[in-house]
């Protein structure tokens, strides 16, 4: 699949990436706003979740079935998204059907409303959306696992979408204010992916975001987030009891943050260790022993801190085994790295997987726009395969030992 990436930057600071590609009949376009729930004040927690949602309920121009009606008349599919360190709003539709997209996404970024009566209809739909992470003991485990790693007060230790006593508190002028503070042009990108041209996605969004004269002023890009210093992580066990089957539990570390050269010969590690089903942990846990149906590990990177982990879900009487198997396991990585053959395999995945998920407009986009947004530069595909290709065992070893050689995070949740 040719491509071509190309980048304006229109008054006011809003970026317009896109990446054109042959062959293609449909276009997907993301807006990526650089806030997320770790810019929330303990008073504020859940508020960058909670305007994701209000985002949809009406403009002057559009009622929130406008919106809905909008998108589903052309078959486009619609949806957002807030996680620790960005929101984003995106939109796959028929290339024919890109100027509608962009126009209602401009018209919900731009123009949204925030009415009394949508704050509080929209506070019930997310305390259903809390009730119902609560009942996944899967959301509860990681969001122990980060409270123990950050602290229940840090924000990157908070939940996303609040708690029960946050979002019943929240008021209409603070998401108003942190509407206004967060979503103007410098702090956003908007970009698109698919059969399109650059020059004409950069006239539809002056179009389409240039309501009421949103984009004025020069304002710079804001730079991508920097932590001035590492974010501390803390060691320990957090434990909650719920009436579920299962216990699931996250083992993890302290592991790198996103810009950390070390992070290629992490991804290769940690799918050799608990990547796909011929990785260590799902052969020793699942095929061996038949101590669990799941098992993965995983990488998570932020600006400044990141954490690595191994995720299970178990019966209750083989909690302790399999505790002790992960252990082992994750032991023996540190002292003695992996072998020839799960390097190879480990690259294989990983480039493969990277290769396949960027076959559709819709991961393009996300890979374009999140690089704008978070990272200093956007490597092209064949770049981070080479950054792959190059890792070493030697590499994979030293990471492994500076990783998992740390205190351990863990968190379990289960019956009593």
């Amino acid at each position: 699949m040719t491509s071509r990436v190309r980048r304006t930057v229109l008054p006011g600071g809003l970026r317009v990436i896109t990446e054109q590609l042959a062959g293609v009949r449909s276009a997907s376009i993301g807006v990526w706003v650089g806030v997320g729930s770790r810019d929330e004040t303990a008073t504020l927690h859940g508020c960058s979740h909670f305007l994701e949602h209000l985002l949809f309920k009406g403009t002057s121009e559009r009622s929130a079935l406008d919106i809905s009606i909008a998108l589903d008349a052309v078959g486009g599919e619609f949806n957002a998204f807030t996680a620790k360190e960005y929101t984003c709003f995106h939109a796959r539709v028929l290339d024919d059907d890109l100027d509608l997209a962009v126009d209602v996404l401009g018209d919900m970024i731009t123009s949204s409303l925030l009415t009394p009566e949508d704050v509080e209809a929209e506070r019930d739909v997310i305390l259903d959306e809390i009730a119902m992470h609560d009942d996944d003991p899967d959301d509860v485990v990681h969001n122990l696992f980060a409270e123990q790693a950050y602290g229940p007060a840090a924000p990157l230790g908070r939940p996303i979408a609040g708690t029960v006593g946050s979002i019943e508190a929240l008021t209409r002028a603070q998401v108003a204010r942190f509407y206004q503070r967060h979503y103007r042009p410098a702090n956003m990108v908007v970009a698109a992916a698919g059969n399109l041209e650059h020059a004409q996605v950069v006239k539809m969004v002056r179009s389409a975001f240039g309501r009421r004269g949103w984009l004025t002023g020069d304002e710079p890009p804001v730079a991508p987030r920097r932590g001035a210093k590492r974010v501390r992580v803390h060691p320990g066990v957090i434990e909650a009891t719920r009436p579920f089957e299962q216990v699931n539990l996250v083992l993890g570390m302290e592991g790198v943050h996103r810009n950390d050269d070390r992070r290629f010969a992490l991804g290769v590690l940690n799918t050799a260790l608990g990547g796909g089903t011929s990785s260590r942990l799902f052969q020793e846990v699942r095929e061996r022993r038949g101590l669990a149906y799941s098992v993965f590990s995983f990488a998570s990177h932020h600006a400044d801190s990141g954490l690595v982990g191994v995720s299970v879900g178990c019966l209750p009487n083989k909690l302790d085994e399999v505790l002790a198997v992960v252990r082992t396991e994750l032991s023996r990585v540190a002292a003695h790295g992996i072998s020839e053959e799960e390097l190879v395999r480990g690259k294989g995945q990983l480039r493969g997987g990277l290769v396949l998920g960027l076959e559709d407009s819709g991961s393009r986009m996300s890979r374009i726009g999140k690089a704008e947004l978070v990272h200093d530069e956007l490597l092209g595909i064949d770049a981070v395969m080479d950054r792959i290709g190059s890792v070493t065992l030697d590499e994979v070893q030293s990471v492994a030992k500076q990783v998992f050689g740390k205190p351990e995070i863990l968190a379990v949740v289960g019956p009593s």
